[in-house]
């Protein structure tokens, strides 16, 4: 038995294009980077809305200067739920989830919607305006909470899912 040769290429024994990356096989099309307009078309708009009800929530609850940026902290720990849910009606759901939905819902809505940066920001306001200890609560409590909430709101919807199966 002989070693394995050189991938097809133009050093290789057929005359193709050496292989660049061994786990990419350009004959499978959802290995080739093909045009995906209807998927950035679908987060695109998910994320319009995602991004608008986040604006629309921080104007209708602002957090004044030192104050608890309870909005945002709402915000991510909501999106996080939602994104457990999400994760678990597309992936243990018994169905077939339209190919659209992750994208729309998942990346577009909910990714729009929760903010790391507006979070990060809130930390390094809230420090120079010397309230370090509402800076590191705020910082601590978010990621408690969010990782909190992603884990009930799959748990709380597999069971549903178990349920009605």
């Amino acid at each position: 038995m002989s070693p394995p040769g050189p991938a097809p290429g133009p050093d290789g024994p057929d005359g193709g294009a050496e292989a660049i990356d061994p786990d990419v096989d350009l004959r499978v099309p959802a290995h080739r980077a093909e045009p995906q307009g209807r998927v950035l078309a679908a987060v695109a708009a998910g994320g319009v809305a995602g991004a608008s009800a986040r604006y629309g929530i921080s104007l209708l609850w602002p957090a004044g200067p030192g104050a608890f940026p309870w909005a945002t902290f709402w915000i991510n720990v909501g999106g996080c739920a939602l994104i457990g849910v999400l994760m678990v009606l597309i992936s243990e759901g018994g169905r077939s989830a339209h190919p659209l939905v992750r994208p729309f819902a998942g990346v577009g809505v909910l990714g729009g919607f929760t903010t790391f940066s507006t979070y990060a920001l809130d930390i390094s306001l809230l420090l120079d305006e010397g309230e370090a200890g509402t800076a590191l609560a705020y910082a601590g409590l978010t990621v408690a909470a969010a990782l909190g909430a992603v884990w009930a709101g799959s748990s709380a919807t597999r069971r549903a899912v178990r349920g009605r199966g």
